[in-house]
């Protein structure tokens, strides 16, 4: 179900994750954020995976790459 807030609840999980992981260095929190974030895909819902644009693809992949990241960053810390 896409909401008109998706985006912008996509974005502030986004900014929060990017804030948690460069000014916090809490790696954990910033993967939750991002995961999160990644619940309120911004694009199109209805849409299939195999009729999206590719840099929609693109996107999404890289934000599941940096949430990985994330993850292994924070379970290396501790």
């Amino acid at each position: 179900m896409k909401t008109p807030y998706n985006k912008y609840l996509y974005l502030s999980f986004m900014a929060l994750g990017l804030f948690q992981f460069f000014y916090l260095k809490n790696y954990l929190e910033a993967a939750a954020s991002f995961g999160i974030g990644m619940a309120f895909d911004p694009f199109d819902t209805e849409q299939k995976w195999n009729d999206r644009p590719s840099w929609q693809k693109g996107v999404l992949i890289v934000t599941l790459l940096i949430t990985f990241t994330s993850l292994i960053l924070g379970f290396l810390k501790y």
